[in-house]
């Protein structure tokens, strides 16, 4: 892996750049969107990290607080070049927001193309403690403009974590020894999965806590294998709805990560993932929701062409509201992607 990053009085940029291998993708070939969103936030954890610690405040480390809806535009294939560059864009006094784009490139024809585009909010985080979040020092906008529209961000998505906490008593209860051979298939029971991972030192920050990329991973994991056992084909992570970490986790944690299907159209299906952390055995501290997000999914083809996705089977009155309410996001992305295009079109 390499990195560059260029300093000036401005927002500060960096590249970091890996090689894609072949336990970086799935078995057609196609880089998982977890291996994807890790490199976007290791790039977001060190220009936030390097530019909180610019200043002459307490020494402190950029934990990831949240992830804006990522589209994935275009597959990453295995022996392809992910050039990962990251800018800080606009700061408040207790966070950083870094916009990041990925770009594949193929070293033997040098053909490139965007495969991502994200934005992540970090806050620092004191060394020497934990729980104190430190000021960030400000950046210098070349116009107001960009500072008035980074604080209209920042205040947008501050709202939406807000919204996001108050839904979060919602559980993914286990299917405890499934037998899918008994169950329906293309219900939410029958494709519902769940990861336990212990965690470990290399899955930390120096502070001790998760990386969200680690964690992200993971969760791309679990929909995927929500999103595989619904269609029984290949797939492929095509967005992930905002991200919200709302509590850190501590090495040595035992973390749960549950997935369901919440809502299929007639090419995507939508999947819920949570998770659940569980401290130190000797600590008081009960089971807590650390992360949630929606992963969206496609299905393809051997030849990477879509394929219709199976309807999803509601069961129960929970599943059906659930279904609604995925429905819901689908249509307003998809009437802001029509408005974007249209927007693009007359420029």
């Amino acid at each position: 892996m390499s990195e560059r990053g260029a300093a000036g009085p401005g927002p500060a940029t960096i590249q970091v750049s890996r090689i894609m291998r072949p336990d970086d993708a799935n078995i057609a070939g196609n880089v998982h969107g977890g291996t994807v969103l890790k490199m976007i936030e290791e790039a977001g954890a060190i220009i936030s990290t390097r530019h909180c610690n610019s200043g002459q405040g307490e020494p402190c480390v950029a934990a990831l607080a949240r992830v804006e809806r990522t589209d994935f535009l275009s597959p990453m294939c295995i022996g392809e070049v992910a050039n990962v560059s990251a800018e800080i864009t606009y700061t408040s006094k207790h966070s950083v927001e870094v916009q990041v784009n990925v770009m594949s490139e193929n070293i033997l024809t040098g053909a490139k193309k965007v495969t991502n585009k994200a934005t992540l909010w970090y806050v620092p985080l004191s060394l020497k403690n934990v729980n104190k979040v430190v000021e960030v020092p400000p950046i210098q906008y070349v116009h107001k403009e960009q500072e008035d529209e980074g604080r209209k961000r920042y205040e947008e998505q501050k709202l939406d974590r807000l919204e996001t906490k108050q839904r979060n008593g919602d559980v993914i209860l286990p299917v405890i020894n499934p037998d899918r051979q008994t169950k329906e298939p293309h219900t939410v029971g029958y494709s519902q999965s769940s990861l336990i991972h212990l965690v470990g030192p290399s899955d930390c920050t120096l502070l001790g806590f998760v990386h969200g990329g680690v964690t992200m991973k993971l969760m791309d994991e679990v929909a995927g294998i929500v999103a595989a056992r619904h269609c029984k084909t290949n797939i492929v992570t095509a967005s992930v709805d905002a991200i919200n970490f709302h509590e850190k986790i501590k090495k040595g944690s035992v973390i749960t990560i549950s997935g369901r299907m919440t809502f299929t159209s007639n090419k995507s299906m939508e999947i819920e993932v949570f998770v659940d952390a569980d401290p130190f055995v000797d600590e008081p501290q009960e089971r807590y929701r650390a992360v949630s997000a929606f992963f969206t999914y496609v299905s393809l083809s051997k030849e990477g062409k879509p394929l219709p996705v199976p309807q999803l089977l509601t069961e129960s009155e929970e599943e059906k509201r659930r279904f609604e309410e995925g429905k819901g996001r689908y249509l307003q992305t998809k009437a802001k992607r029509q408005a974007q295009l249209q927007q693009a079109a007359q420029h």
